[in-house]
């Protein structure tokens, strides 16, 4: 390395730790998102208040309600005297289910035809649908339960009583379904992205606002040499972040780390080339700090909800999936939570990786070839 880069990462090294607020704010910003993210940002709806119109008031309802008490995803929170109240209470967002047992369910349910209402609050579509689904399942295990019962009772032998079919599944690295396994990767992409392509956007933007960067361009300094000690240190204070969130993620969170480390060090690092590029290509739109901010963040938005972040592609229409395929964080989603979560080598995921570095490598120097001839 020489003598002339070395002194330009020396420079912007000093300047990253005079300002001492911007470089806690980069250290402790990732780990509120983890934190915010990690515990908040979850689809395992539990403790839903429902609330009961039992008409019945029988062994049978109470078994009924003992079968949703017994299930975590409901709480019964009120009993109601009407159906007026379950509507009210779900109005008012004190409950977001209903149950209704009619008066004659003990005498239907001896027929074998007995029904039972179950309302929902469709306004929070996530919430109503795990309700939804638990509600099914309930009403299914209830159901079988009552069937071996009424067997035998009838004398007959319910003790190798199956139903005609059954799906036995298994869940494959997440047997827990635990949404922080896949939330957490999705904050490192976001953070080494946002960071790389933020920071290095306003601080070279910073040097044409105080006027330096003319006195660099006068020095014998080559151009190249200016654009890598420029930008080198944000890269390296986003691998720093990385660990970081990886680090907090496992100790804390429970984040299974089944990849090769290196492996998933050298994918964030082409992930960090796109981000560099996108901070250098925006200091060669904007003239001021805030317009190199809104820059990045027009692609930074679009960026984060199009990559799968937070809502899967598959669920969005087909035009945006198309997008989707423009966008280098989408790549980097699958290929770190495929080495975190399922403990993949290359091989699964090497077609997103080439992508990731097709999409590093243009933008980079796209973004380069700008900003030299802006300095010449």
């Amino acid at each position: 390395m020489n003598s002339r880069l070395v002194s330009i990462l020396r420079k912007e090294f000093i300047q990253i730790t005079r300002d001492k607020r911007t470089l806690a704010i980069i250290l402790i910003i990732p780990i509120m998102q983890l934190f915010l993210l990690g515990y908040s940002a979850t689809s395992d709806v539990r403790n839903i208040p429902l609330a009961v119109f039992d008409q019945c008031r029988c062994a049978e309802s109470r078994s009924l309600l003992d079968t949703y008490r017994a299930a975590d995803y409901f709480r019964l929170a009120y009993m109601v005297g009407s159906e007026n109240e379950i509507r009210l209470l779900i109005e008012q967002g004190e409950a977001r289910a209903g149950l209704i047992i009619p008066p004659d369910y003990n005498t239907t349910l001896a027929e074998g035809n007995a029904e039972v209402a179950f309302i929902l609050d469709g306004s929070d579509a996530t919430a109503g649908s795990t309700a939804l689904s638990a509600a099914t399942l309930i009403g299914q295990s209830q159901a079988t339960h009552l069937m071996i019962q009424r067997l035998e009772r009838s004398g007959m032998d319910a003790s190798n009583f199956q139903p005609p079919l059954q799906v036995r599944t298994r869940v494959w690295y997440n047997p827990d379904l635990v949404s922080s396994y896949f939330m957490i990767p999705g904050v490192i992409g976001m953070i080494l992205y946002a960071i790389t392509s933020i920071l290095t956007a306003t601080a070279v933007v910073r040097e044409r606002e105080r006027g330096t960067i003319e006195q660099l361009i006068v020095t014998p300094i080559r151009p190249w040499e200016l654009v890598v000690g420029k930008i080198l240190p944000y890269a390296i204070l986003a691998f720093i972040n990385t660990l970081e969130v990886l680090a907090i993620g496992h100790w804390w969170f429970g984040m299974p780390v089944r990849g090769d480390l290196s492996l998933i060090l050298a994918c964030s690092g082409l992930l960090v080339l796109s981000g560099l590029g996108i901070g250098l290509f925006a200091s060669t739109i904007a003239n001021t700090q805030q317009e190199a901010m809104l820059t990045v963040w027009m692609t930074l938005l679009p960026s984060i909800f199009l990559s799968g972040f937070f809502f899967p592609l598959e669920a969005m229409p087909q035009f945006l999936q198309w997008i989707s395929y423009i966008i280098p964080l989408r790549y980097y989603l699958i290929i770190i939570r495929a080495l975190l979560i399922k403990g993949v080598g290359a091989g699964p995921i090497w077609s997103e990786i080439l992508a990731l570095a097709v999409f590093g490598i243009a933008i980079m120097g796209a973004a380069s070839i700008r900003f030299r001839k802006r300095l010449d």
